[in-house]
């Protein structure tokens, strides 16, 4: 028989209890505090409910009620600094984070009117939650996507455990700035099983973030019961895995909640790293909308019952009360305050006619307004050295080109300390496995950070430190067919978030990755991701053929507030060409193609390496064609300029990409080149591109998949006898 031993887990995990006596600790002042802001939340949720069922609510309204014991017991500890996300059923979090921001020694209800910070906070979240111009995001966020950065409330998100990789981001800030300050995420026990989630506690527990992921386990994920979701049900085991410390606490406890975050706030502000909470709660409602959950059969009226009996505002005034901190005439009193500010607030925001409210028509925004924000207007380019090649007045020499994405970084990292650099094995292997960023890890040691196969966690992390606005992440994707492994962080997180918090949410990070067509790594390494990232908005996205342009792009990205996709191929890493030797602090504008070949028989638009194709292409076959070089690819960056002016002298336009006929950016471009420019086109627009196929690792099935100068030179032609060119037409 084989000797087996127990073994422990690396972090304590514990259950937290109050006693009598840390009630009485808590002191009638912070207790009251607390309180009332139970009760506001309540009142708030309760009329949210109230809306919702006269149809004033569009979309969905996830009521808190019955959680917000969790929320106000984690929150009001709080500093101003400390910061806060959560999820989908996130009213109670975001409204006690402003709460503890505005009314931090608390005010007397009771006494006192209510101050104008706290009505204008109750009037402008919901506002945003009906989709009105005064909310926080000017309705574009809803119910689902509050966000008030001044008061620390980083934003809830409609994707299940979507926000915790930001957070886990907004820690690494925190930590690197030294201020002390912690983040709260709250995601619930479904979230507790997303990818990310898991990938954001490794990335926590490994970098020692001063995060706490706080859990609110309300025991169904929408109608499926947590022991349907997973055998181990103690969902703060997850943290102990990762050898964070956890506790479980009572949720409809405000206390209990509040001393186990005393105890986390303990161990994140003296540099231990983060910390996990299981708040056992309940939901009062349906996952959406007004209607208890037994009414669609997945709980019973006993459950419910038994719960409802555990009401924090309960648990709490009976505290209160037994010390003779509260009353029941205050208590009415204190429930008759909130609901006259609901009430007042509504008003505000709605018009009664025929007895039923109706939203005031001045308060929705002006669809006008529909694509404000979507990105950066790119003034912090402004008065920055816009250098063609031709213009350069310095030296310039050979160079290859992964040498000039190697310079560029060491150069930029060395003027701006806010720069930091992300990814896979990027701080070895004499920088990383192509050396792009060869000597950055020797140089800056503490801003060249080697992450595990984790794109989702990665990826979101940069992008909750973009959104804090203090660092500048560069990411690197080892292949852009990994994007789709973190497609939620880049697509639904970062692309999406300026837009959708109102279009203030500055979001400066850059991505770089590298096309590898034609290197033999087959289906799932081979991806041009350009006809992908164009689809999703906020994302620009430059694609540099020359040393000399990746320098002054790259320049621009790392200035840019917007997030900046940079795509490199490989084909390209060891061609030279024309560098500066000294001078790196030179900038090309994002939004501006390039002429590289003047000519009048048609206009060839190409990106990356099909530049340096498409030109021994067309220098074999003797066509006329002129060649530009977008550089920009996004649907804001495309030189629409350059573009319109070659084909009404040509007539002709031609688009070559090397990748494959699906997810194809050329398909894109033709459809936007026919509405804009129809009538001076004397021919559809051509296409040269891949096949169907993703790249195989056969050396012939893969050749054949992808677009190289013999397939231009046989389009050329092509197109040539298509046009009916007098030279091609027998």
């Amino acid at each position: 028989m084989p000797k087996t031993r127990t073994l422990k887990p690396a972090a304590a995990w514990q259950e937290i209890e109050p006693s009598e006596k840390d009630w009485d600790n808590l002191g009638k002042s912070e207790a009251l505090r607390m309180y009332h802001h139970l009760r506001l939340v309540r009142a708030f949720e309760e009329q949210v409910l109230e809306l919702d069922a006269q149809g004033l609510i569009h979309g969905p309204a996830h009521s808190s009620i019955g959680q917000e014991g969790g929320a106000i017991g984690s929150i009001s500890p709080m500093r101003p600094g400390d910061q806060v996300s959560g999820s989908h059923r996130g009213h109670h979090q975001f409204l006690a984070k402003g709460l503890n921001y505005l009314d931090a020694d608390g005010y007397d209800p009771l006494a006192e009117a209510t101050p104008q910070v706290i009505e204008e906070l109750v009037l402008k979240s919901l506002a945003e939650i009906m989709g009105l111009a005064p909310g926080f995001c000017k309705g574009r966020g809803g119910s689902m996507h509050l966000r008030w950065s001044e008061a620390g409330a980083l934003g809830t998100n409609a994707i299940v455990g979507g926000g915790v990789p930001f957070a886990t981001g907004a820690a690494w800030s925190k930590k690197r700035d030294g201020s002390g300050d912690v983040v709260f995420t709250y995601f619930g026990e479904g979230g507790a099983h997303i990818g990310s989630v898991h990938e954001s506690l490794n990335l926590a527990a490994l970098w020692n973030l001063p995060i706490c992921f706080f859990v609110e386990n309300n025991g169904f994920a929408v109608s499926t019961t947590l022991a349907e979701q997973t055998r181990e049900t103690r969902i703060s085991s997850r943290g102990v895995a990762y050898g964070i410390p956890s506790f479980r606490v009572d949720g409809m406890n405000p206390l209990a909640v509040r001393l186990a975050t005393e105890r986390a706030m303990e161990i994140m502000r003296s540099g231990g790293g983060p910390v996990l909470i299981e708040a056992m709660l309940y939901r009062f409602y349906h996952h959406g909308g007004g209607l208890p959950a037994s009414a669609f059969g997945y709980r019973s009226k006993d459950e419910e019952t038994e719960w409802r009996n555990r009401d924090p505002l309960l648990v709490m005034s009976g505290e209160l009360k037994a010390r003779g901190w509260l009353d029941n005439a205050v208590d009415a009193e204190l429930a008759v305050i909130t609901q006259d500010l609901m009430n007042r607030i509504t008003n505000e925001l709605t018009d009664r006619q025929d007895n039923q409210r109706q939203i005031k028509p001045s308060l929705w925004p002006d669809t006008a307004t529909r694509d404000e924000g979507l990105r950066g207007n790119l003034s912090e380019l402004d008065g920055r050295p816009h250098i063609e090649q031709e213009d350069f007045e310095g030296e310039l020499a050979p160079i290859r080109f992964v040498d000039a994405v190697s310079k560029v970084m060491n150069r930029r990292m060395e003027m701006e300390e806010d720069i930091f650099c992300m990814g896979e094995d990027i701080h070895r292997l004499k920088g990383g496995t192509n050396g792009a960023t060869k000597g950055l890890s020797e140089r800056f040691p503490d801003r060249v950070i080697p992450t595990p196969i984790a794109e989702a966690g990665f990826c979101g992390l940069a992008g909750g430190v973009a959104s804090l606005g203090r660092y500048r992440p560069v990411v690197e994707l080892m292949y852009p067919d990994f994007s789709l492994v973190a497609a939620d962080q880049l697509f639904n997180q970062i692309g999406k978030a300026r837009h959708m918090f109102g279009g203030d949410t500055d979001m400066p990070l850059v991505l770089r990755t590298k096309i590898a067509i034609g290197t033999g790594y087959g289906s799932q390494h081979s991806m041009d991701p350009a006809g992908l990232f164009v689809n999703w908005p906020g994302w620009r996205i430059v694609a540099p053929s020359t040393p000399y342009d990746y320098v002054g792009l790259m320049n621009s990205a790392l200035v840019c507030r917007d997030p900046v996709l940079v795509i490199e191929h490989v084909d390209l890493y060891s061609e030279k060409g024309l560098c500066p030797v000294e001078n790196y602090d030179f900038f090309l504008p994002l939004g501006k193609a390039k002429i590289r070949r003047p000519g009048s028989d048609l206009t060839i638009l190409t990106y990356s390496s099909m530049v340096q194709e498409t030109q021994r292409a067309v220098q074999n076959t003797g066509i006329d064609a002129e060649i530009i070089d977008l550089r920009s690819l996004d649907r804001a960056g495309l030189d629409w300029e350059t573009i319109g002016t070659s084909l009404r002298k040509t007539n002709t336009v031609l688009i070559v990409e090397q990748g494959s006929l699906t997810c194809s950016y050329g398909a894109i471009l033709a459809d936007e080149i026919h509405k804009r420019f129809f009538d001076f086109l004397d021919h559809p627009v051509e296409r040269i591109v891949g096949g169907e196929a993703s790249p195989s690792v056969s050396k012939v099935l893969e050749r054949s998949t992808y677009v190289c100068a013999e397939d231009i030179e046989l389009g050329l032609r092509q197109v040539m006898i298509n046009v009916s060119h007098p030279r091609f037409v027998a």
